[in-house]
C-alpha cells in the first residue's frame, strides 16, 4: 500500500509536469508559472524515485494496540481523514523508534526493523520492549543489535550508505539537537560522525523548512572524491537542495585543484595571510618616485608624487574598499590636473584654449565652473590619465592580486615583510598560471572582502534594460488605445474599461522580467556573499585558519555543525584543538557531543590503532567498538624493499576473494602512490587510482589524504614507517590509515616497523 501510494504521487506529478512542458508561448508571467511548475514537479519526481528503495523501514507497536510505520518521507492517504500511512522519520512520533528501551519503552511494546531491497522485503528483526511479553517469548530480542550489525557487515559499494535505520540513542541527540549556534561532534573513528552530521541537515531542514529552504544548507567535505562517495544519503534521505563543496570549491568561478607541498598549504592557511593581503591591497595604492609627465592633447601635464600621496591619503580615510574608493581617487587627480590648466588659463589670459577650442587668439578666457567641469571630463576620458590612473589605483580582481604578488618577489617582500619569515616568502613565489591550490581558495576570498566590486556598471545596465522594458510598454499601451473605439455615442451606457485602464506601463514592464527559477542551493554557489542557514562541515580538523575566516563569512548567524577527530588531523595548518579553531568567532560560546562508541572498526583493529592513538594524544580515549570481526590484523614483512610492489600485488590478488562483493582498499604512502598503484593496475582487474578514484571500483589505491572519512570492507596499509615520515603528523596520517576497514586490516612492511606498531602480537 506504502508503495501503491508513492506511485500515485510520482505519477501525478509526471502528469503535472507532462501538462506544463505541452504549454509553449503565452505572456511572460505565464512562461515563469510554467518554468516554475517544471522545476516544482521535476524536484518531486527526483524525491520519490530517491526514497523508494527501503520507502519503509520500521514500525512501532505501541501499548494502545495501535502502530506506526516509520520511513524516509511522510505518506497519507488521500481520502477520508487524510490519516498518516508513513511516518517521516524525522517527524517527534517517529523518535521512540531510535530511543524507546525496555527501560524506557516509551509507550512501545514492540519495535519492528524491516530491510529490504528495492521493494522486496529480505529480513524482519523484532524487539521486544514489553518485559512482560519477553517472559512469553524468551527468543526475542532485547538489545536491538541484528539490524545494526547486518548494516555495518554489509559489504560496502563504494558509495555511503545512510544509516535512518539504525540509528543509535547517541547519534540521535546530536541529529535533533538545536539548531542554534555552534555545535562540534568530536569521535574517533568509526563512530558515525559523517552520518550523523548529514542526517542532522536532513533533519535541520525537515524541521525548521522555512528558515532554512530560502538560505540554503552548506556541506563541506574535504575533497572531491569524499563528496562522491556522500553524494546519495541526503536525497535518499529525502533532501536534494543542500549544497556540497570542498574548501577549494567555496570561490565562485573557481575550482582549485593544483597540488602543492605542505609547507606552503600551511603558510597560506595562517591566520596572519589576512594582513599580508591587507597589506598586498594598500601596495596597490602607488605614489610615484618621480613627476610623471602626462600629454594631453599636446598640453603637458605634470603628476606629481605628492598629488598621489594627497589623493590617496583623502581616498584611504574615507574607509571605502579598495575597488569603490578608486573613483575618488580620481576624481581628487583629476581634479589636481585641471587646476594646473586653470592657472596656466589665469597666467595667459589671452593664450590659446588649452583643450583644443575654436576660439580665436586674443580672445580672453573666463574659466566658469562650467568649464572646469569640462576640463574635468574631458581629462577623465583621456587614454593618458586613464593609464596613470590604472596604474596608481588599479581596478583590481582577487584572482589578480594574489596572481601578481605570488610572481613577484618585490611585492612578496612589500606585504609580507613583519608577517612571515623572509625564506618564507620564497616559499610563496610562483610563476603565473598553473591554477589554483585549495589554500589560495580562501586568500582569494579575503582578497574578495578587501577590494570590493563596483557594480555601478551592472546597476547602470539594469537601469537600461528597465528602461527598454518600460519604453516597450509603453508603446503596447499606446497600440491598445489606438485601437480602442473614441466613438460613444450614448453616454448612458456603462462604462467599459479597457486594457490602459486597469494596468500601466510600469506594471507591464514588470512582467517581462525574467525569473530565477534556480534553487537556493544553486544561487548560492554562484554568489560569494550568500549567507546560508546552515553550514556543516565534515572532517573540519584539517581547514585552516584562514579557510575558517571564509566559512565563518558565510555564515553569519554562526549556526553550524562541525565534524571531526582533532586526533586525525593530518594537515600542518589544520586544529589542534577545537577551544582555539572557535575562539576567534564565538569565544566559549559553543557546544561539544562527544561520539563514543565505534560501529565501524572491529575491537581487534582498534587495538592496533590504540598505539597509535597513544602517541598522538596519551589522554585521548579510544572508542568502544560494538563487536569482533574475528580476524586479526595480518602483519607481513619484505626483507627487500625492491620486492614491496610485487607483494604488494600478491596479497591483493590474495585479498579479494576476502573480499566478495565488498571493496578493497590499499593506502600507500604519497610519495609512492603512482609507483605502487600502477603495479597493482597492471596487475588486478577493477583497480581505480589517481586524484579523484572511482570508489566504486573492487580494489581502489589511494593516499592517507584521499582516504579520509572513507571506509572498505578491508584495508592493505603499505609502508607504514614512510606513512610516518612523509609529514609532522606522520601519527595522525598513521591511525587514519589504520582505521580504514570494517573487517580486515592487512599491513605490508619493509625493514622494521615503527616503534609505534612493534610487537604486533
Amino acid at each position: 500500500m506504502l508503495h501503491g501510494r508513492l506511485d500515485a504521487l510520482r505519477t501525478q506529478a509526471q502528469q503535472r509536469l507532462a501538462t506544463a512542458l505541452r504549454q509553449t508561448g503565452g505572456t511572460p508571467q505565464a512562461r515563469s508559472e510554467r518554468e516554475s511548475a517544471v522545476a516544482l514537479h521535476g524536484d518531486r519526481i527526483a524525491l520519490y524515485d530517491a526514497v523508494d528503495n527501503g520507502l519503509c523501514f520500521g514500525r512501532l507497536d505501541l501499548i494502545d494496540g495501535t502502530n506506526r510505520y516509520i520511513g524516509r518521507i511522510g505518506l497519507f492517504d488521500d481520502e477520508g481523514d487524510y490519516e498518516p500511512l508513513l511516518i517521516d522519520w524525522r517527524a517527534p512520533a517517529a523518535r521512540p523508534f531510535y530511543l524507546a528501551t525496555a527501560a524506557a519503552p516509551d509507550g512501545v511494546r514492540r519495535r519492528r526493523h524491516i530491510r529490504s531491497r528495492l521493494r522486496t522485503v529480505t529480513a524482519i528483526d523484532d524487539e521486544l520492549l514489553d518485559i512482560e511479553l519477553a517472559r512469553d517469548q524468551p527468543g526475542s530480542l532485547l538489545t536491538g543489535e541484528a539490524a545494526l550489525l547486518a548494516a555495518i557487515t554489509a559489504g560496502r559499494t563504494g558509495r555511503m550508505k545512510d544509516i535512518v535505520q539504525t540509528i543509535q540513542a547517541e547519534q540521535d541527540e546530536v541529529i535533533r539537537a538545536p539548531v542554534d549556534g555552534v555545535l562540534v561532534v568530536q569521535g574517533g573513528p568509526g563512530t558515525g560522525k559523517t552520518a550523523v552530521a548529514l542526517h542532522r541537515a536532513a533533519y535541520l531542514l525537515y524541521t525548521h523548512r522555512r528558515e532554512l529552504s530560502s538560505r540554503g544548507v552548506l556541506v563541506v567535505g574535504p575533497n572531491a572524491t569524499f563528496l562522491r562517495y556522500i553524494a546519495q544519503v541526503l536525497p535518499s534521505l529525502a533532501e536534494t537542495g543542500v549544497l556540497l563543496r570542498t574548501p577549494g570549491d567555496l570561490f565562485p568561478g573557481v575550482t582549485a585543484r593544483r597540488a602543492e607541498s605542505a609547507p606552503v598549504a600551511e603558510i597560506k592557511g595562517r591566520a596572519v595571510m589576512a594582513d599580508v593581503i591587507a597589506a598586498a591591497v594598500r601596495d596597490r595604492q602607488e605614489v610615484p618616485s618621480d613627476t610623471v609627465l602626462i600629454d594631453v592633447d599636446g598640453h603637458v601635464l605634470r603628476l606629481t608624487p605628492q598629488i598621489c600621496l594627497d589623493a590617496r591619503e583623502h581616498t584611504r580615510r574615507s574607509g571605502r574598499l579598495h575597488n569603490l574608493a578608486r573613483p575618488l581617487f580620481d576624481t581628487e587627480v583629476v581634479h589636481a590636473l585641471a587646476a594646473q590648466i586653470a592657472e596656466e588659463i589665469d597666467v595667459d589670459p589671452y593664450a590659446d584654449d588649452p583643450l583644443g577650442g575654436d576660439d580665436a587668439p586674443g580672445d580672453p578666457q573666463v574659466l566658469a565652473d562650467a568649464d572646469l567641469a569640462d576640463i574635468r571630463r574631458e581629462l577623465r576620458a583621456d587614454p593618458a590619465v586613464q593609464t596613470a590612473l590604472d596604474r596608481y589605483w588599479p581596478v583590481l580582481t582577487p584572482q589578480r592580486l594574489l596572481s601578481d604578488l605570488y610572481a613577484s618577489t618585490e611585492r612578496l617582500a612589500a606585504a609580507a615583510t613583519g608577517h612571515l619569515d623572509p625564506s618564507e616568502h620564497d616559499l610563496l613565489w610562483r610563476a603565473p598560471g598553473g591554477g589554483w591550490t585549495p589554500a589560495d581558495v580562501a586568500l582569494l576570498d579575503e582578497a574578495a572582502e578587501l577590494l570590493g566590486v563596483d557594480e555601478s556598471a551592472q546597476r547602470a545596465r539594469t537601469e537600461q534594460q528597465r528602461q527598454r522594458r518600460l519604453a516597450y510598454a509603453e508603446e503596447a499601451l499606446d497600440v491598445l488605445r489606438g485601437s480602442e473605439s473614441i466613438d460613444v455615442e450614448d453616454e448612458a451606457e456603462p462604462e467599459i474599461l479597457g486594457a490602459t485602464d486597469v494596468v500601466d506601463a510600469a506594471a507591464l514592464a514588470s512582467r517581462q522580467q525574467e525569473t530565477d527559477h534556480r534553487t537556493a542551493a544553486e544561487r548560492a554557489a554562484a554568489d560569494r556573499r550568500w549567507a546560508f542557514g546552515h553550514v556543516v562541515v565534515d572532517e573540519a580538523q584539517e581547514l585552516s585558519a584562514m579557510a575558517w575566516r571564509l566559512l565563518m563569512r558565510r555564515c553569519p548567524s554562526r549556526s553550524m555543525t562541525i565534524v571531526g577527530d582533532v586526533a586525525q588531523t593530518g594537515t600542518l595548518a589544520g586544529a589542534a584543538s577545537w577551544s582555539e579553531l572557535l575562539a576567534p568567532y564565538v569565544a566559549d560560546r559553543w557546544r561539544l557531543a562527544e561520539l563514543a562508541v565505534s560501529y565501524r572498526t572491529p575491537a581487534e583493529i582498534l587495538t592496533v590503532a590504540a598505539r597509535v592513538l597513544a602517541a598522538i594524544d596519551p589522554t585521548a580515549a579510544v572508542p568502544v567498538a560494538v563487536r569482533e570481526s574475528g580476524v586479526a590484523p595480518r602483519w607481513e614483512r619484505v626483507d627487500d624493499g625492491g620486492r614491496l610492489a610485487g607483494r604488494l600485488v600478491e596479497l591483493v590478488r590474495q585479498e579479494l576473494p576476502e573480499v566478495g562483493g565488498g571493496r578493497l582498499g590499499v593506502i600507500v604512502p604519497a610519495g609512492t602512490a603512482a609507483e605502487l598503484g600502477a603495479a597493482v593496475d597492471e596487475s588486478v582487474a577493477e583497480v581505480a587510482l589517481g586524484d579523484q578514484p572511482d570508489l566504486t571500483a573492487t580494489v581502489v589505491v589511494l593516499t592517507v589524504a584521499q582516504a579520509k572519512g572513507l571506509e572498505f570492507d578491508s584495508v592493505l596499509v603499505v609502508d607504514p614507517a614512510r606513512i610516518l615520515a612523509e609529514s609532522p603528523r606522520g601519527h595522525n596520517d598513521l591511525y587514519v590509515a589504520l582505521t580504514r576497514a570494517t573487517a580486515r586490516l592487512g599491513v605490508l612492511y619493509s625493514g622494521d616497523l615503527p616503534a609505534v606498531l612493534a610487537d604486533p602480537g
